[in-house]
């Protein structure tokens, strides 16, 4: 086969896909490079399999904070996809990644039918109660949620839940990302009582599955001080930042849009609990970036 062929770009790719889940952007970013490379030379400029590879890149660099670097990527890919809309035989994940860009430049209605599409593809191809069927699922929620369709977005939400549960189970650390979809849908709506049991069980979970310094635990964390700030519980809130802060810092640099946010939000807090000195400090680190 030799290390030109276009599987092996494929299999580069998923083992990408794999560094990038566990937060090895580095690694993630030269295999996705050299699978771009090989596709490009074997299969062109215009093929959809180099389309997927630039949408995932770009996806990368937006994940780091990159934003400059992704967007030509994302117009790159968009252009692409675009020239095979029209056929019959795009799967899925090809509807799905034009969907997102149309999304990304506010156009729901496109949004809207591509991530419908997708969805009945997978429903049809593994069928209604399968773990692909979920990704469909959310995706299309959170279209609705984007839009304030709250009363489109919960069902789907649920259903995608509930299947995860059945086929991974309750403590699975994969069913957090769906226990975080609805819980944000609920904050957004003030359900705070709705959302809280389902950000603890979250970070339950990731906190035991895969421990207190993993930058998945301290995006939990992070949503859970959104939470308790909302409902006015200053001190446990305080501590919830000051965990995710230092996780953040730790694993995407003190530069990073997240940790800038998470920052930003502790010092505010602290400023209303009347800690100015402590605020002071950070408002110096937050200018150095």
């Amino acid at each position: 086969m030799g290390p030109e062929h276009p599987e092996v770009a494929k299999s580069l790719n998923n083992l990408a896909v794999l560094h990038e889940k566990q937060g090895n952007y580095e690694e993630a970013e030269s295999l996705y490079q050299r699978a771009l490379v090989i596709y490009k030379q074997h299969l062109g400029l215009e093929h959809s399999s180099t389309a997927n590879i630039l949408h995932n890149l770009a996806n990368l660099y937006e994940r780091q904070g990159r934003n400059e670097e992704a967007e030509p990527l994302y117009q790159q890919t968009l252009a692409i996809y675009t020239q095979h809309l029209r056929s019959e035989d795009i799967g899925a994940p090809f509807l799905k990644n034009i969907a997102f860009l149309y999304l990304r430049q506010d156009k729901y209605e496109e949004a809207e039918i591509l991530f419908q599409r997708a969805l009945a593809d997978w429903e049809q191809r593994h069928g209604p109660e399968q773990f692909s069927t979920t990704v469909g699922l959310r995706d299309l929620a959170f279209l609705y949620q984007k839009q304030g369709k709250y009363e489109k977005a919960e069902p789907l939400y649920q259903r995608a839940l509930a299947i995860l549960e059945r086929l991974l189970g309750l403590e699975h650390p994969d069913v957090v990302s769906s226990l975080n979809n609805l819980a944000e849908l609920y904050c957004d709506q003030g359900k705070y009582a709705e959302a809280e049991p389902l950000l603890l069980r979250a970070l339950q979970i990731r906190e035991r599955a895969l421990g207190l310094q993993h930058i998945k635990t301290a995006e939990t964390m992070h949503d859970l001080a959104r939470l308790r700030e909302a409902q006015g519980n200053s001190k446990e809130t305080r501590s919830l930042y000051a965990r995710a802060l230092a996780v953040r810092e730790q694993a995407l640099g003190a530069h990073h849009p997240k940790t800038m946010e998470t920052r930003i939000r502790l010092i505010a807090l602290l400023h209303t609990m009347g800690q100015h000195e402590e605020a002071a400090l950070l408002e110096a680190a937050q200018a150095q970036s």
